[in-house]
């Protein structure tokens, strides 16, 4: 029996306008390659780094955010090694000082976090042309190289795939919530690597040693950390058992075959030959107004889901779906201010319901995002209101929806434009009542031994004859004055 100790390194490229170090567009978006360049990204000789006042601003954010410390004194520093991608063939980065110490999250404790200019990208060929046998090379574009980007280091106090994706996703959250980057892992604007190391659960003391360290790198997907970190342990504990060592290496996540793939042989510290970036001075942080900064920081993910929880008592499920995106916690929240102010209420849960299921579903549909919804809250809070009042039923209500996603336009101009209005003549319903209960004996007679589902049986086949345009309170109403009279 071997117990996993886990530790994760995540990058995350920030969403500056500029470079690191140089005033080149970091723009993830471009496709054309080697566009946003110059003699500093690309490590021309004679050319100088000027250090991204606002970059520095974000990562002391983050750190902020997740109740790191920043000390007043850091510095950057040299990172020495070879990489056809890395223009200068060092990355500046940071060691000794970095930016942010400390720290947690979701009882993760966090190590430090640091800046960093982020590599170019290779992309790998195979020609066709020339009735050649095949020769793989490679293309190198600098767009990316010279992009702010933040590492964060946690302790290894993660003990399995599950606790490593649960932090990994509530820390794109908060930079989500912070706009400090998009972190879409796809694109490669949060990418996470793993060490995973097994010791003995027979030597296990308070003093134990961990065992030997395997580290994954860039993995790009929640799946990817998963599956990697499920399939180390199993490869190491089948090492360990057959009386065999861990090679401490760098090794890859092959998404098509699911195992971990022979890298190269990890490097220690001393093999980067850090030394102190010659070219930029120190970093005086106690210049930053700190305390601005942290009045700056949006609500955070966990503190949304406490308020949401108190103030709307809806369901964790529901809550959970609400905050994984900053923006429908918004429109939700504003659509609920709306509805209060039109109809003084303390359940929220009809409101809910529709946002995560109805528009929800057609926003999944239609692959639309929530900013470019054309339903403002205020007329999705008032289309929830003709619902709770009876103006309108449910049946009636999801067609309505569709056509207010298409149109933009508020539910009642809709509701007299396409003719639909919910049908409130008792008379006219009592008639409708009458029929069905004589065409339904069976459910009367479930109706008389007290079955609780005879009753909406029958007000699902009045709402079937009415096209769903009847009041259900009042044909609920009907149904059991008329059948109770007949008993």
């Amino acid at each position: 029996m071997y117990i996993p100790t886990i530790g994760l390194e995540i990058h995350i490229e920030t969403k500056t306008k500029t470079k690191m170090f140089c005033s080149c567009a970091n723009d993830p978006e471009e496709t054309k390659p080697n566009i946003n360049v110059c003699p500093v990204c690309l490590a021309h000789p004679g050319s100088l780094p000027v250090i991204n006042k606002s970059a520095i601003q974000t990562i002391a954010k983050l750190g902020l955010a997740l109740n790191g410390k920043i000390d007043d004194y850091s510095q950057f520093d040299r990172k020495s090694y070879f990489y056809p991608d890395l223009p200068k063939g060092y990355q500046i980065s940071q060691y000794e000082h970095p930016i942010v110490k400390g720290g947690s999250l979701k009882g993760i404790r966090i190590t430090r976090i640091h800046m960093e200019e982020d590599t170019g990208r290779l992309i790998h060929q195979i020609p066709t042309t020339y009735n050649l046998q095949p020769t793989t090379y490679s293309l190198v574009d600098f767009n990316r190289a010279g992009v702010p980007l933040i590492e964060l280091v946690t302790e290894p106090d993660i003990e399995n795939a599950e606790q490593a994706v649960a932090f990994a996703k509530e820390l794109q959250l908060i930079l989500r919530y912070l706009d400090i980057s998009d972190a879409d892992m796809e694109k490669g604007q949060m990418r996470v690597e793993t060490n995973i190391s097994l010791s003995d659960k027979k030597q296990e003391t308070s003093d134990k040693k961990l065992g030997t360290k395997v580290e994954v790198k860039n993995l790009n997907s929640f799946k990817a950390v998963y599956g990697a970190i499920v399939y180390e342990t199993k490869r190491q504990a089948e090492i360990l058992d057959e009386g065999g060592k861990i090679i401490q290496e760098t090794r890859g996540w092959n998404d098509k075959t699911g195992k971990t793939e022979s890298q190269r042989l990890k490097e220690s510290a001393h093999d980067y030959r850090y030394f102190p970036e010659p070219d930029l001075p120190p970093l005086n942080m106690s210049e930053f107004n700190l305390e601005e900064l942290k009045a700056e920081l949006s609500e955070l993910p966990k503190t949304k889901r406490n308020r949401f929880k108190q103030e709307f008592k809806i369901p964790e499920e529901q809550i959970e779906i609400l905050v994984s995106d900053k923006g429908k916690a918004e429109y939700f929240e504003e659509s609920a201010t709306e509805l209060k102010s039109e109809l003084p209420i303390t359940n929220y849960q009809l409101l809910v319901n529709y946002f995560v299921s109805d528009l929800q579903g057609l926003m999944s549909e239609r692959k639309t995002e929530i900013k470019n919804l054309k339903i403002s809250p205020h007329e999705f809070a008032h289309f929830v209101f003709l619902i709770e009042k009876g103006t309108l039923s449910s049946r009636l209500a999801k067609d309505l929806l569709k056509k207010m996603f298409e149109t933009g336009e508020d539910p009642e101009t809709l509701m007299a434009k396409e003719n639909i209005s919910v049908i409130q003549d008792e008379s006219a319903l009592a008639q409708i009542v009458r029929k069905i209960i004589a065409e339904n004996p069976q459910a009367v007679k479930d109706y008389q031994n007290s079955k609780a589902t005879a009753v909406q049986f029958m007000i699902g086949k009045a709402m079937a004859v009415t096209g769903g345009k009847a009041n259900p309170q009042i044909l609920h109403k009907l149904f059991k004055e008329i059948l109770d009279l007949s008993r």
